[in-house]
C-alpha cells in the first residue's frame, strides 16, 4: 500500500518503508519488489493508465533507511527538481537516534569523503568530496540521543559516516560502529522533512511526517 504524502501534476512524495529499495532496474522482473515499481504500478492502476508510466527518480534512502522519497512524474517534473538538486535549494530533514550524546549538542560537520566500492562504504578522505551537515539534539536518554539533522550535501552514507566519525553512530548500524543490529536490520534513521519548489511555480512546499515513535523507545 503506497503512502501518498503530497502530490502535484508533475511530482508524487511518498513514505518509504524500512527494509524497502528505492529502485535497482527497470523492468518488472528485476523492480518488483522496489518502491520505484510499487509506485509506478499505483500510478498505472489508479489512473487506469495505458502502456508505460514516467516516474523519475530523484533522490534515494539506502534500504533500511525509512521516510519521504520524492519521485517525478513528468520529464519536467524530473528536470526541475534535479536542478534544485545540484543546487542544493531542496531542504532535507532527518532524525536518528545515536549512541552516546554528542558534546556539543548542536554542531556543523564537515569532512571529506570517498566511496570504497570494494566494502560499499564511505571513508574519509583527504581527497574525497566535500560533506556537510548540521546536527542538534532533540533529546537524550540514558544511553542514547535523538537529533534532528539537516544535510547540505548528498554524499554517499554521508549521515552513517560522519556521526560514526565523532564517536556516535547511528543504533543499528553495524556497518559504522554500532555495536549491534535492531530487529530486522533498520536503522535509527529516517528523513522526516523535505521542502522544495514545485516544478512549475515558486511555491515552497513542505512534506513531513512524525518521527517513528520506535526512536522514543531506544533513547534508554
Amino acid at each position: 500500500m503506497i503512502k501518498v504524502l503530497y502530490e502535484d501534476n508533475h511530482l508524487i512524495a511518498v513514505y518509504k518503508p524500512a527494509g524497502v529499495l528505492v529502485q535497482k532496474g527497470d523492468g518488472p522482473e528485476l523492480d518488483d519488489d522496489t518502491l520505484y515499481w510499487q509506485v509506478k504500478m499505483f500510478l498505472k492502476e489508479r489512473d487506469k493508465k495505458p502502456g508505460n508510466v514516467f516516474l523519475g527518480v530523484l533522490h534515494r534512502l539506502d534500504r533500511n533507511v525509512s521516510g519521504i522519497i520524492l519521485f517525478a512524474k513528468t520529464s519536467k517534473g524530473a528536470a526541475r527538481l534535479s536542478e534544485q538538486i545540484r543546487e542544493r535549494t531542496i531542504k532535507k530533514i532527518y532524525h536518528a537516534v545515536v549512541i552516546g550524546k554528542p558534546e556539543p549538542a548542536s554542531r556543523i560537520l564537515e569532512h571529506h569523503l570517498t566511496k570504497d566500492e570494494s566494502s560499499r562504504q564511505s571513508v574519509v578522505d583527504p581527497e574525497g568530496d566535500v560533506a556537510i551537515l548540521y546536527y542538534e539534539t532533540v533529546k537524550s536518554g540514558s544511553k542514547n540521543s535523538l537529533l534532528r539533522i539537516q544535510l547540505e550535501t548528498g554524499r554517499f552514507h554521508q549521515i552513517r559516516v560522519q556521526l560514526s566519525e565523532i564517536g556516535h553512530p547511528i543504533v543499528g548500524d553495524m556497518k559504522y560502529g554500532a555495536p549491534e543490529t535492531l530487529p530486522d536490520n533498520v536503522l535509527a534513521l529516517c528523513a522526516t522533512e523535505l521542502l522544495f519548489k514545485t516544478a512549475t511555480t515558486d511555491e515552497d512546499i513542505k512534506v513531513s511526517i512524525e518521527i517513528p515513535k520506535e526512536f522514543s523507545e531506544i533513547l534508554d
